[in-house]
C-alpha cells in the first residue's frame, strides 16, 4: 500500500499550489539543519528529494533515498531541471539503510516516521550511519497533547498509507534510545487549506467529502475530529503540528 499510495502522489507531492505546506516551510527545515559546504548529506525516505536538493546547494554531496521509484525519477528530473548535480538518488529501505556506519554528516528524514511500522529502526538507523558529532534530524507532524479526536484516522482516510503520528517527546526518546543526543527542537502549527491537500494525496471525492463534512459539523459542535479545523474567506481550513527535532550522533 505505502508504494503505491506514493506512487500515485509523485506527479503532486511537491506542487506548492496543492502542498504549499511542504514547500513553504522547507526554508525553515534548511536552516534547523544548519547544513556546512563540507557536509555529506542523507535524505531517508526523501520521496521526491525536495530536502536532499535545498540541502545540496549549501554542502559538499547529498544522497536522497526512498522506496518509491516513482518519487526518485521525479526528483531526478527536478535535479536536473534545477541544474543541481551534486546529488544522487538512489532505492533503499529506511529501516534497512545501505550504507556503512558512519558514512554521512548529515542525516536527515522529513514526513517519514509516521507512514513506517517501525520508528525506532529508522531512527536507529539514521543515527547508525551519521558519523561521530555529526547531525540527525527528524522533520515530521506529531500529535500535540492533550488534543481531542483522533487526527491519525482522518489523516489515514485522507492517505491510507498514513500510519500513526508520535508526539515530540516520543521522537526525540526513539533517537536518544538509539544513542544519540538530542540538542534542541523546533515545535509549530501549521494551517493549511482542506481542500488542495485533499487533491495532493489523490483522495477519492466520496472519501473528500466525508472528511469535509466531519469537519464541518465539528465546527457546529460535532465530535472533535483532531484536525482543529476553522473556515478562512469561507473555505474550509484545518491544524496540523509539525516538530524539527536535532540530535548528535555518538
Amino acid at each position: 500500500m505505502l508504494l503505491r499510495e506514493f506512487a500515485r502522489q509523485a506527479g503532486t507531492f511537491e506542487d506548492p499550489r496543492l502542498n504549499g505546506a511542504f514547500t513553504s516551510h522547507l526554508q525553515r527545515l534548511v536552516d534547523f539543519a544548519r547544513p556546512d559546504t563540507e557536509d555529506v548529506c542523507l535524505d531517508v525516505a526523501c520521496g521526491t528529494g525536495l530536502v536532499a536538493r535545498a540541502l545540496a546547494v549549501h554542502t559538499r554531496h547529498a544522497t536522497a533515498l526512498d522506496a518509491t521509484p516513482e518519487m526518485l525519477e521525479a526528483g531526478k528530473a527536478r535535479a536536473d531541471a534545477e541544474g543541481v548535480s551534486n546529488v544522487v538518488f538512489q532505492r533503499g529501505d529506511a529501516a534497512r539503510l545501505p550504507f556503512v556506519d558512519g558514512s554521512f554528516s548529515l542525516v536527515i528524514s522529513r514526513f517519514s516516521l509516521h507512514h513506517v511500522t517501525e520508528p525506532a529502526e529508522v531512527a536507529a538507523e539514521m543515527v547508525r550511519v551519521c558519523r561521530a558529532g555529526g547531525r540527525v534530524v527528524v522533520a515530521d507532524m506529531v500529535r500535540k497533547p492533550g488534543l481531542p479526536g483522533d487526527p491519525d484516522r482522518v489523516e489515514r482516510l485522507r492517505d491510507p498509507s498514513h500510519g500513526t503520528m508520535l508526539g515530540a517527546e516520543a521522537i526525540a526518546r526513539l533517537l536518544t534510545s538509539a544513542g544519540a543526543a538530542v540538542e534542541k527542537s523546533d515545535v509549530f502549527d501549521v494551517e493549511r487549506p482542506l481542500r488542495p491537500w485533499l487533491e495532493q494525496a489523490r483522495t477519492a471525492a466520496d472519501v473528500a467529502r466525508r472528511i469535509e463534512d466531519e469537519l464541518s459539523r465539528e465546527l457546529t459542535g460535532g465530535a472533535p475530529t483532531g484536525m482543529r479545523p476553522f473556515t478562512l474567506d469561507g473555505e474550509l481550513w484545518f491544524t496540523q503540528t509539525w516538530a524539527h527535532l536535532s540530535a548528535t550522533a555518538p
